[in-house]
């Protein structure tokens, strides 16, 4: 598509305060990441961390993004999981994000799976999809300013070390979990349910993290289930936001159907409730 930006101008924008909204992608479904694709997102996010996809999968899924124009990023398993980020940015991904990360040595092993010699160890190979439009030489000759790396924030080390983190050389976004910080701070034993998401220590952690992105130059990114909080975060910054993912999507639109349904029969006289939700 004309209108479709590279990825260093992606990150260029978002570095300059153009926020970028997005989606998690659960579902193995090329047909649903395709739609969503054409849904008005800035970027998709195929999560093979807890999606049931296989690589096959994934291949149709980042090809049904692409006809879409959005954006493309695969969640792989880790730092340590250079297949999966080799298959995801040889598949076409635009990026990938990276869970769990600790410690700066994660960091830039992470970032070195992503970028081609000698600013890193990805190998190069031809023909396939990244090198189609391009060719070997237009793309790969670009893809380390290209690939977008995003690191995800989701551990008490992992802010321990955020000021020694954000200085590694590649990294593109961090990328706020709160769910998993939650845990990992021991925020779900001390306070109720939502009350970690406004606690003075999460609140805390995040300041830092927001500090070391400032400082170096780093993208700010987070997860968010809905739109009740993505305006807080746009003010504090952050501009790289998802706001749930496919799954979630359905379950509310389909909560949505249901609790009108329940209105209007219960206008009519009749009796009609919905069964058990997976909604909280």
């Amino acid at each position: 598509m004309s209108d479709v930006v590279s990825g260093a101008a992606f990150k260029q924008q978002l570095r300059e305060g153009a926020p970028k909204m997005g989606l998690f992608v659960n579902s193995h479904s090329p047909t649903v990441a395709e739609q969503l694709a054409h849904s008005g997102y800035d970027w998709l996010l195929i999560d093979t961390q807890h999606g049931p996809m296989g690589n096959e999968q994934l291949s149709a899924m980042l090809a049904a993004v692409s006809s879409g124009g959005a954006k493309s990023m695969v969640r792989v398993a880790g730092y340590h999981d250079r297949g999966g980020i080799q298959q995801a940015l040889d598949m076409g991904a635009d990026g990938v994000l990276v869970p769990y990360i600790n410690t700066a040595e994660e960091a830039r092993q992470a970032v070195s799976c992503c970028r081609y010699p000698m600013d890193g160890t990805r190998s190069v190979y031809f023909p396939q999809r990244s090198t189609n439009k391009a060719g070997l030489l237009g793309y790969v000759g670009n893809a380390n300013k290209n690939i977008i790396v995003a690191l995800q924030v989701e551990t008490a080390s992992c802010i321990e070390n955020i000021d020694e983190i954000a200085t590694v050389a590649g990294v593109d976004i961090l990328f706020l979990g709160q769910n998993d910080l939650c845990m990992s701070m021991g925020l779900y034993v001390k306070y109720e349910f939502p009350h970690m998401y406004t606690s003075p220590e999460l609140m805390a952690a995040t300041e830092k993290l927001m500090a070391a992105a400032r400082k170096n130059g780093v993208i700010l990114g987070l997860f968010l289930f809905g739109t009740g909080r993505v305006g807080e975060f746009l003010e504090k910054g952050f501009t790289f936001i998802s706001i749930g993912n496919d799954l979630h999507h359905v379950l509310t639109q389909a909560g949505a159907y249901v609790k009108d349904m329940e209105g209007i029969a219960r206008d009519k006289g009749k009796s009609w409730t919905r069964r058990p939700t997976a909604l909280i």
